[in-house]
């Protein structure tokens, strides 16, 4: 029963999408602005930095409370750490299909950014610094988030066992699993060469260049 619970409460959780909620406040339907998309990237580029912000710290915040508090609430019925990944697991289903949206929410990295931040923080800071530098040098932010989930199975594949939490594995690959599926289409645009570019970043990756040459 802690299980069921907790995976409730923690998709209750991750459908309280950022996007949205700040979008509406300054009058703007992110769904039929820039790519359509309802996270902080899509923010950014329709709203600025002011709008994407806490977009993308309710959607963070939302993974971190998720598996911090709900094992601590439920930890006596059953394995804290156990109900931490059905927590995570339930929140990254919750941002991705919100029963409220008609099941269309976004792509779950903001809240795994929560997630992994708590659960596995050696993992996430490696993960973090390939997104940001990828994002940086290219301009891609939906593939530097499929190349993040693909680094995070490839780390805890050659960490040693004991340096990781038991129930490691199963849960990335399921998480990285999720990613790659919701950024399909982005995945698509990439072969075809139509992807968009975070073109607020051009300024950056323009200095980073002259900074290597």
């Amino acid at each position: 029963m802690a299980f069921v619970l907790t995976g409730l409460l923690g998709y209750l959780l991750g459908t309280i999408v950022g996007g949205p909620l700040v979008a509406s406040l300054r009058g703007i339907r992110l769904r039929e602005s820039g790519s359509g998309n309802i996270g902080a990237t899509n923010a950014l580029r329709t709203g600025g930095v002011r709008m994407a912000l806490p977009v993308l710290l309710i959607d963070v915040l939302k993974g971190v409370v998720a598996v911090t508090l709900l094992p601590l609430w439920l930890g006596a019925f059953a394995d804290p750490q156990r109900l931490a990944f059905v927590a995570g697991v339930a929140a990254a289903i919750g941002h991705c299909y919100p029963v409220w949206m008609g099941f269309h929410g976004g792509k779950g990295v903001a809240t795994l950014a929560g997630v992994f931040a708590v659960l596995l923080p050696g993992v996430f800071a490696l993960l973090l610094a390939a997104f940001v530098l990828v994002v940086l040098t290219t301009g891609y932010v939906g593939a530097a988030s499929m190349l993040a989930a693909c680094a995070a199975v490839v780390v805890v594949l050659v960490a040693p066992a004991t340096a990781l939490p038991t129930g490691s594995l199963p849960f990335v690959l399921a998480m990285a699993a999720l990613v790659l599926f919701k950024h399909r289409d982005n995945l698509k645009r990439l072969r075809n060469g139509t992807e968009t570019r975070m073109e607020r970043l051009a300024l950056i990756r323009q200095w980073m260049r002259k900074r290597q040459s």
